[in-house]
Order: structure tokens, then sequence, then C-alpha cells
């Protein structure tokens, strides 16, 4: 059988988490971290009132989370039209109306302008700070923000369904720092009518998707048995997209104790300078280092 962990230092990896509506993405964080006694953090955060993938690091995963926080995210989200809200999503107080509800035709017409590298305005209620503040905290002081746009990509975006004439539900392919909620109030107002999100999931983000996904309270079940568990990805899975590095057994003793090392010229084939990669010794990952100069310097060492 396998052993299960005796202290929370021997929990390190990955847990998708399948966020429930209603609680923030923080507080998913903040009963794993109770449940388990590790180190958690969360890579992408999801509001509110969304579901779906949330990537949860445990341990040393916590510090590959960048790379999973700069991967493409997919979303299917609902659009209701003809009513603005002061968030862009069902839980803001209502702040305009419009009689135009678009049929399908103008919305699929509508969808190409949206696709590629666009400026967009995040929502006053977001995470993002203005002089030292949140913005949410700005517009729930009354005082909400002017964001400047700001360029986003959009890979795919489709229309998917429309029940009835008030609602229509999409999926989008998008990167890092990109607002579906803004995303729906822009083609809304594309469409000469108004509308906010009122359902979001997340479906994947970058390598993590939905199959892998474990619900919020089976996760708190297993508690700190998570380590023997199949629902605990490896740390290396987060680095997939960036290059691999084998060393010796000392090259990664050097790295781990903070030290340049110097593998073999051909290691570093096709390879340039200033690249970020994983470097592993026999298969695990020892550190996330730099190429600089035929030399490879740990960025971030992981320790395990």
């Amino acid at each position: 059988m396998p052993r299960k962990p005796t202290n929370p230092s021997d929990i390190h990896g990955w847990l998708i988490i399948d966020k429930p509506a209603g609680v923030t993405s923080s507080r998913v964080v903040e009963k794993l971290r109770r449940a388990t006694g590790a180190k958690t953090g969360h890579a992408g955060t999801l509001d509110p009132l969304a579901t779906g993938v949330l990537p949860v690091a445990l341990g040393e995963a916590t510090k590959t989370m960048q790379f999973v926080s700069a991967g493409v995210k997919r979303y299917r989200f609902r659009i209701r039209w003809g009513i603005a809200t002061e968030t862009d999503d069902g839980e803001g107080a209502v702040i305009g109306e419009s009689p135009v509800r678009p049929d399908q035709a103008a919305v699929i017409a509508a969808l190409p302008r949206f696709l590629g590298r666009i400026m967009q305005r995040p929502p006053a209620y977001s995470a993002l700070k203005v002089a030292g503040r949140r913005a949410y905290a700005l517009a729930r002081a009354g005082k909400p923000p002017e964001l400047p746009p700001r360029p986003v990509d959009i890979y795919e975006l489709r229309f998917v369904e429309a029940d009835d004439p008030d609602n229509a539900d999409f999926e989008a392919l998008v990167g890092e720092g990109t607002y579906i909620r803004a995303l729906a109030r822009d083609l809304a107002e594309a469409l000469d009518t108004v509308g906010h999100i009122a359902e979001l999931r997340r479906l994947a983000v970058g390598r993590f998707d939905e199959t892998q996904a474990i619900s919020l309270d089976s996760a708190l079940s297993l508690g700190h048995s998570l380590a023997a568990s199949e629902h605990l990805l490896p740390i290396e899975t987060a680095l997939d997209d960036i290059p691999a590095l084998a060393l010796t057994a000392e090259e990664a003793a050097r790295l781990r104790h903070g030290q340049a090392v110097a593998p073999q010229p051909a290691q570093f084939a096709g390879i340039a300078d200033g690249t970020i990669v994983g470097a592993r010794h026999q298969g695990l990952v020892v550190a996330v280092a730099r190429v600089e100069g035929g030399l490879l310097r740990p960025v971030r060492i992981i320790n395990r």
C-alpha cells in the first residue's frame, strides 16, 4: 500500500480543483492549506461567480506557479443581453438596460473583431492595483477607477448556442490577463446593446483541464493523504512547456546549492541565452534555471 505522509513537507505537486460557485479562489487555497498543512497557492484567479479549473500548487510546486498562470485558458460562458451591471457579471447592481436582443447571425458576424491581439479595458471591479489599492476596493468605496485599455490575446471565440433571446453561450481560448467579463461587456456594446456574464466556467488552464479536476469537498476529505492519491500531479507537469535539461548528479547538487553549472555545450543546442529551463536529474526537476553565456544559473530551487 502507498505510504501516507507523516508531515506537510511530503506534499509537493499540483491539485486541480473544480471550484464551486460562491467561493473565492483565495478561500479555496486557505481551506486546502488548513486541510493539508502544506504551503499552497493558486494559478489564475477565478471570480466567486465562476466554476471550473483552478490549479492549486502545494509545497515546492508553489515555485512553479508563474508557468501555469501564464498559460492559455479556455472558458465557456453565458452572456445575458440587455442588462449592464457595475461588476459586468450577475453579482453587481444593474446600471443600464437595453431592449435590443441581437440575433444569432449578428452575434456570429461580430466575433471576428475580437480575435487576435486586441485592446481591452479591464472591469472596474478587478484585482488590478491603482496607486497601491485594488481597483475593486476603490469601486466598492464609490470611486470606480477608469482603467486604461491594455493588450490581450484571444485565440478562439465561438458562438455555442442560444436557448432564448436573452442569453447566448460562447467558448473562448484566451491569453494571460484577459477578462471574460470585459469581453462580454464589449461584445454587447459592439452589438448595440448591453450585457453581462451570467455564467462562467473555466475548462482548462495550460495543460490542466477539467478531466483532471477533483471537487473541493473531495480534496478536503483526503487531507494529508493527497500525497498518496492519483489526484496530486507531479511538479514537473507545470513545466512541460519549457525546455528540459538533464544534469548529472554532481551538476544537480551544485545547482541545488545555488551555484551555476556548465553542462556540455550540446545541451544548449537551439536554446537562446536568457531562456528559462527545467533542470532535471533522473527525470525530476531540481531547479528552474536560466541559460546565461554557456552557464545554467538557478532561479528557483526545488527542494524535496
